[in-house]
């Protein structure tokens, strides 16, 4: 009887284990979605300012060369 009672408890473990994964797994995953949208515009943004910056370099540089 005590080998049963056992089966019985991890097969129930189990079960709850496999439920709390289905409910859990999509707000992990939607977590993981946000923080990569985070990076990934923190990152486009960064380009952007770095592609400014330089065309604007370039764009000082031509003037001085133009006034020498």
């Amino acid at each position: 009887m005590r080998n049963g009672r056992d089966i019985l408890r991890l097969a129930g473990m189990i079960v709850l284990g496999l439920i709390v994964f289905l409910v859990v797994l999509p707000f992990v995953l939607k977590i993981v979605g946000i923080t990569l949208g985070i990076i990934t515009g923190l990152a486009v943004l960064l380009i952007q300012v770095a592609v400014t910056l330089a065309v604007a370099y370039l764009v000082l540089v031509g003037i001085r060369a133009l006034l020498r």
